[in-house]
């Protein structure tokens, strides 16, 4: 399967490096540069859960997490250890790449200058290309987010979902709405990614900054 997807891969003009087990796989994300990985979560010695939570100590870089069961606990825990998507197994080549596609996107993502608003809805606190509500600035421009003044490290994912929120300062967004705009699903994806993604966020910028609003999605508090 990996020789198969490799092969296929490279046929859309990817480069592509592979590693039989998880251990290689880290000896090999050391000694080179990557702009995406993709990590199977039944990973020999070092599974792809342990492997991303080592990649997520020292590097943001784009993972996407094959699994073999889609609503099994490994779903969860690859998107707990930082994972942005998943895609489960067998999946088509076409599926994988627009998974790939979506997620280099993600990762050379830049903001529009003025971000759209809906109508009625306030602008947020800005001041030229930075975004501040509280203790969290967002700076649009340079694409660097910080609380209390002490950097915040973000993955493309966590950074493109924060600025969708940043984009519409206290209206509720959908769980569907997020899957469209920021990981690109055009058809229903699964709810988790999103959810276990905020969880990450809040983590990072602070717990109450994302209010959930229960059966209808979440909004970032002005």
């Amino acid at each position: 399967m990996r020789r198969s997807f490799a092969v296929a891969l490279e046929r859309y003009g990817y480069e592509v490096k592979a590693a039989a087990d998880g251990l290689t796989g880290l000896e090999l994300f050391r000694d080179e540069s990557f702009d995406l990985l993709i990590l199977d979560v039944m990973l020999p010695g070092l599974d792809g859960i342990g492997l991303c939570r080592r990649i997520r100590e020292t590097s943001l870089v784009p993972v996407l997490m094959m699994s073999a069961r889609g609503d099994g606990l490994d779903v969860v825990a690859g998107l707990e250890a930082g994972a942005d998507d998943y895609v489960v197994k067998p999946v088509d080549t076409y599926v994988l790449v627009a998974r790939i596609r979506s997620l280099l996107r993600r990762a050379s993502y830049a903001p529009a200058p003025e971000p759209g608003r809906a109508a009625g809805e306030e602008p947020a606190p800005s001041e030229g290309d930075v975004l501040v509500f509280d203790d969290l600035t967002i700076d649009t421009g340079g694409m660097e987010v910080s609380v209390s003044g002490s950097p915040v490290a973000l993955t493309p994912t966590e950074l493109k979902l924060l600025l969708e929120f940043a984009a519409h300062p206290g209206v509720v967004l959908e769980r569907h709405t997020l899957l469209r705009n920021v990981w690109e699903y055009g058809w229903d994806g699964d709810s988790r990614v999103v959810d276990l993604c905020v969880q990450r966020l809040r983590r990072k910028v602070g717990r109450d900054r994302i209010e959930t609003v229960r059966g209808f999605g979440y909004k970032l508090r002005r």
